[in-house]
């Protein structure tokens, strides 16, 4: 059978996910790429796909066939797919590894998508989100993360409250401050929580308040700051060759 209607309460309900408040009611999201596909499918995350009418399953995974008008109605892409995965949400962990790193208010959906792959790539055990942050299920941080949003444990949270709560358990609280920062290669610690700020205006002055040591990465003065997603990485590199 074939879905040509627009009206299937199927893909009603999927067309949906296409808007934040009814990603975050159906705890459901979209994905398009085949990485993306496999990787939701080799997770247990994947509850159903897509396909256009007359595509060849090349996943092991049973297909929903649709005709091309839903495929470019659901899709977020100039070329569109012949695939479109539905996959769940994970749900939030809150026992928290000892390898965390706290995003404060980051806005750009590629440079998220960018920190969640150098997360795991450099052994970050957890990334918690500020309230303001950028929709983790936004499709540009999707794509970005390249399938490594299903390997790690991603919570969103009032950063003061969890803050204070690692403080108590003893994690080393390190922000990053230009102005008055040591170089991150002085540290030495296992047990961290790394604090990013917005792109704009940094970590919030609240916050550098509850940190035990700010940051600064050593570069040439003709350069007066980094990408944020390129920054990341390298603290992140940096604290995991300790």
């Amino acid at each position: 059978m074939v879905i040509t209607s627009l009206d299937n309460p199927k893909i009603k309900k999927y067309l949906k996910l296409k808007t934040k408040k009814y990603r975050d009611n159906f705890k459901l999201y979209l994905v398009e790429t085949d990485n993306l596909i496999k990787e939701a499918i080799n997770n247990n995350c994947l509850v159903d796909l897509l396909a256009l009418d007359g595509s060849i399953n090349k996943y092991d995974f049973n297909i929903t066939y649709v005709s091309k008008e839903i495929i470019k109605k659901l899709s977020s892409l100039d070329t569109t797919s012949n695939f479109i995965g539905v996959v769940k949400m994970k749900e939030m962990n809150d026992n928290l590894g000892s390898r965390i790193l706290i995003l404060d208010d980051i806005q750009d959906p590629g440079n998220l998508g960018t920190i969640i792959r150098s997360s795991v790539a450099f052994n970050i055990s957890d990334i918690i989100l500020s309230n303001n942050s950028v929709d983790l299920y936004n499709d540009k941080v999707i794509r970005s993360s390249e399938g490594m949003i299903y390997k790690i444990n991603i919570i969103r949270t009032d950063l003061i409250k969890v803050i204070k709560k690692l403080k108590e358990n003893n994690y080393l609280i390190l922000g990053t401050n230009v102005r008055d920062g040591v170089d991150v290669k002085e540290v030495n610690s296992s047990r961290f929580a790394l604090i990013m700020g917005n792109e704009g205006n940094g970590v919030k002055e609240e916050i550098l308040n509850l940190c035990d040591k700010n940051l600064y990465i050593k570069m040439n003065k003709n350069c007066e700051s980094l990408n944020l997603g390129v920054a990341t990485g390298i603290l992140l590199y940096e604290l995991g060759e300790k």
